[in-house]
């Protein structure tokens, strides 16, 4: 009973610490990617989740990228046509979480998820990045 406690403690601790790594991942160049898919998988747009993924070199964000996603492709391409993906570019990670940005006419539920991933995803790398 015992070391069935132990292994499903060892499984679990495991687990978590590998959802851990797919959230926040450091490439060769520096660059932290943030992937936003777990840490706001309740937030949804007209029909269902948005992740993203987040870049982020030298404390600035480089882009943020949309991840697939159940969206209508036809409202969801208002918003990456839009350039509301390419608000944060350049800014420093305080400065881009306190950035207010427009959502995009046509495409407000997606807009509005989109920037709630990338406010998630600037605030886990801000309590998660070990400088």
């Amino acid at each position: 009973m015992k070391k069935s406690i132990i292994a499903l403690s060892l499984v679990a601790a495991v687990a978590s610490a590998s959802a851990a790594d797919l959230v926040m991942t450091k490439q060769k160049d520096g660059t932290v990617v943030v992937n936003t898919t777990t840490i706001a998988s309740d937030v949804r747009g007209f029909k269902g989740a948005t992740p993203v993924k987040i870049y982020i070199k030298k404390g600035k964000v480089v882009k943020v990228e949309a991840l697939p996603n159940k969206e209508t492709p036809r409202y969801f391409k208002q918003v990456t046509a839009s350039g509301l993906l390419d608000s944060w570019n350049g800014k420093k990670v305080s400065k881009a979480k306190t950035l207010k940005v427009d959502g995009v006419t046509g495409a407000t539920y997606s807009s509005k998820a989109v920037k709630e991933n990338v406010a998630r995803g600037l605030d886990y790398y801000e309590k998660n990045n070990k400088k």
